[in-house]
């Protein structure tokens, strides 16, 4: 419910403020009592690739692999799980290396909450971004979850931001300016329609860069509920997730808050923010080095080889077990890969100094 103006001043009748939705998100999701720090982890409510079948695992184990053969197969492999929620995803890919890549591979699990009891310790678990990564650096479902402000156009065509409250009331505030407005124009521009809105998508851009600067050589890779520019919904998609349901967002740290991912625009911003000087160096380290490449996770798992194709039928016949198990696999490879699921997140590659390893 939105009002064309604020009586009391920016203080709610309860004593609270009204903020931007980036503040609101931040506090609520990564404050000291915010929805990512609660002792249950995401995966207590919301389901992800890493969740559904460890084939995923496997998956990234194996582009780690490709990584690792790219860059020549250093004395030190680095694996960076970015937003690594309660360590699962690290944990299944070290599970899923060759015994020779896992002996030369270091691990860090880069999230906020504490380090979850009984996690491998060849996992060096922090709350930044290691420097000089020499390996891959994977970031599942980590750039939805970076806080965004939101705008909304007005009864008079005016592009505002949004304001919330704790219980998650909205008014409109002020009219977007500056760098954020820029952004809007450039990445998601709205028409002066009321009600149209917009999430502006420049901290992710920042995060994006920052990750991509992390790596000295190999391949950063974002995985996320995704559109571009030419597919951006009208209205937004900013939404919540509590016990397995989608719900209303409301930053009170009762539910996780994400919206999907502008994806397009974070590939422009890690390629400006590449100096022409680090550009250089990484040609000049492997010639074939690639520009970066957004697909969907359909295609990435199936170059992976993961394809979700039924076992043949006469296995079942000569090794009924073997059959079972083949037929699991493919169920679990079909969730991974299917339309209107989770075969539709994007995928963001971008190599550093290497070619491109799924070879698109």
């Amino acid at each position: 419910m939105h009002d064309g103006h604020d009586p009391s001043g920016g203080r709610n009748q309860s004593g609270g403020t009204w903020r931007g939705w980036r503040a609101a998100a931040q506090s609520a999701l990564y404050g000291p009592q915010g929805f990512y720090r609660r002792p249950e982890g995401p995966a207590g409510h919301f389901r992800t690739s890493v969740h559904a079948s460890p084939r995923f695992a496997g998956a990234v184990a194996r582009l780690l692999c490709r990584v690792d053969e790219a860059l020549g197969r250093p004395a030190t492999l680095d694996f960076v799980d970015v937003g690594a929620g309660r360590g699962e995803l690290v944990t299944g890919v070290l599970a899923a290396l060759p015994a020779e890549v896992a002996a030369r591979t270091r691990a860090y699990a880069v999230e906020l909450a504490d380090r979850p009891a009984g996690l491998d310790p060849r996992v060096e678990w922090r709350g930044d971004l290691p420097e000089g990564v020499t390996g891959l650096l994977f970031a599942n479902e980590w750039l939805d979850n970076v806080p965004v402000d939101v705008a909304e156009v007005d009864a008079t065509g005016v592009l505002r931001l949004v304001l919330v409250r704790d219980d998650g009331t909205e008014r409109l505030g002020e009219p977007v300016a500056g760098a954020q407005a820029r952004w809007l124009d450039r990445w998601w521009p709205l028409p002066a329609e009321e009600g149209t809105r917009a999430e502006i998508g420049l901290p992710r851009d920042a995060a994006w860069a920052s990750a991509v600067a992390a790596v000295r050589r190999g391949l950063a890779v974002a995985v996320d509920y995704a559109h571009t520019r030419a597919t951006r919904p009208p209205f937004g998609t900013l939404t919540g997730f509590r016990a397995g349901r989608e719900t209303p967002p409301v930053p009170d740290g009762s539910c996780d808050i994400t919206a999907h991912v502008a994806l397009d625009a974070c590939a422009e911003a890690a390629r400006r923010a590449t100096s022409p000087s680090a550009a250089a160096a990484a040609a000049a380290a492997d010639a074939r080095a690639s520009a970066p490449l957004l697909l969907t996770q359909r295609a990435a798992l199936r170059a992976l080889g993961v394809t979700g194709a039924r076992p043949p039928l006469a296995l079942a016949s000569t090794d009924p077990a073997g059959y079972v198990r083949a037929l699991a696999g493919a169920g679990e490879a079909a969730e991974l890969t299917a339309p209107g699921g989770l075969g539709d997140f994007g995928w963001l590659l971008h190599p550093v100094g290497v070619p491109d390893p799924l070879g698109e």
